[in-house]
């Protein structure tokens, strides 16, 4: 077997299965999950509609670039969206089966494995940059977020460990926290990878959830645009229809920016047998062209935020995010602790920060807060909040 599976450690949620192995929640009351960020709104009827009527094209091979129908499709909305200019949809834009996969493969097509390479991501992080590091012949690095403001530490990266980057995933909006990163910051970045020669991979898929009053988080795209960079050299982002459109199950997105780095990354994939169906790549086509499903998907959000955070006021140390779906509170003591009690007598699952971290610095960044994903139906975040209160008050 291949020995670099050695290294992968155990995703979250096994762990969090792990922590109550042997617990049991409330038998009289419903269990309500917080713990996985999978959208519960309903998906788009129009995209179910066109899926369904072209079912028939599943008898058919599609090829790993995509229909040139969606490329154009994606470039136009990152025109809109961004405010770029002329994004090429032969060489700057790949679709692909969701960004998780993407995330994961990229870091194959781009790392010399045998180079003892670095690949930096933020702490807490998608577990993902870090099997990808590990399975392409890297080694992470991790850069602790600040606590008040979640946006990671650049400045405490030295410049050996930027001299040894191949790679840098940045989430933007973050998961967890929802911090966004300014575009002063990414114009930061991009002058660093320029100067020690790196790839960003740019993890944007929470950049459509966000007030419906603040503006749109900024793109690594459109920081290169400001810059005069329509190449975006070293910049490859990454976007998905799951939380943007309530379609996980779809397994859509696509990658966009650098075409040299995406030539070498659809090469890769032309051997990984891993392109979009065709009837899937028309439903999405749909999806990126319609953006009234989209507010309709912010407000719910806006709505489930509110009411949250009006009952958990005054019981736990939480704020709303600047985008994304998850609240990022401190907990009263462990966070391993408070989620096995809240299972346990109150029937609420919510994942502990330092499932999400790694230690770094001799600290890990995720511990004694928790993850609360605010997907399901606004009754149940409702009900989830009054227990956790009462929770908290009984504790």
């Amino acid at each position: 077997m291949n020995p670099l599976l050695d290294a992968l450690q155990p995703y979250p949620f096994a762990r969090l299965q792990r922590l109550f192995e042997d617990l049991q929640p409330p038998a009289d009351q419903a269990l309500i999950k917080l713990s996985v960020g999978e959208p519960q709104h309903p998906p788009p009827a129009f995209v179910l509609q066109e899926v369904a009527a072209h079912l028939g094209r599943i008898a058919n091979y599609p090829a790993t670039a995509g229909m040139r129908e969606l490329r154009v499709a994606i470039a136009a909305w990152l025109e809109r969206r961004f405010g770029l200019e002329a994004m090429d949809p032969d060489t700057q834009v790949l679709p692909v089966n969701g960004t998780r996969e993407a995330l994961f493969a990229f870091a194959q097509a781009v790392i010399d494995p045998g180079a003892g390479s670095l690949v930096l991501s933020p702490n807490p992080f998608y577990q993902i940059y870090e099997g990808a590091a590990f399975m392409a012949g890297a080694a992470p690095a991790f850069i602790n977020c600040d606590a008040d403001s979640g946006l990671p530490d650049f400045d405490a990266v030295t410049p050996d460990t930027w001299r040894r980057c191949a790679l840098l995933y940045i989430c933007s909006p973050g998961n967890p926290s929802g911090a966004v990163m300014p575009l002063p910051l990414l114009q930061k970045l991009i002058g660093l990878a320029h100067e020690y020669d790196f790839v960003i991979a740019s993890d944007e898929c929470y950049c459509e959830i966000y007030p419906a009053d603040s503006p749109p988080p900024p793109g690594l795209l459109e920081a290169c645009r400001a810059q005069g960079d329509t190449r975006y050299s070293r910049c490859v982002v990454f976007h998905s229809l799951s939380k943007r459109s309530n379609l996980p199950g779809l397994r859509s997105g696509f990658v966009a920016g650098d075409a040299n780095v995406l030539r070498a990354f659809l090469a890769y994939r032309t051997y990984h047998g891993c392109a979009m169906p065709l009837h899937h790549q028309l439903g999405s086509i749909a999806a990126w062209q319609d953006e009234a499903h989209v507010r309709a998907n912010r407000r719910a959000y806006d709505e489930k935020f509110a009411a949250v955070l009006n009952e958990l006021d005054g019981c736990l140390d939480v704020v709303q995010p600047q985008a994304g779906f998850y609240l990022w509170p401190r907990t009263p003591g462990s966070d391993t602790d408070f989620a096995r009690k809240l299972y346990a007598d109150a029937g609420v699952v919510v994942l502990p920060g330092r499932f999400l971290a790694r230690e770094s610095g001799g600290v890990n960044p995720g511990e004694n807060r928790v993850r609360m994903a605010l997907v399901a139906e606004l009754a149940d975040c409702v009900e989830a909040a009054r227990r956790i209160r009462a929770h908290i008050a009984a504790d």
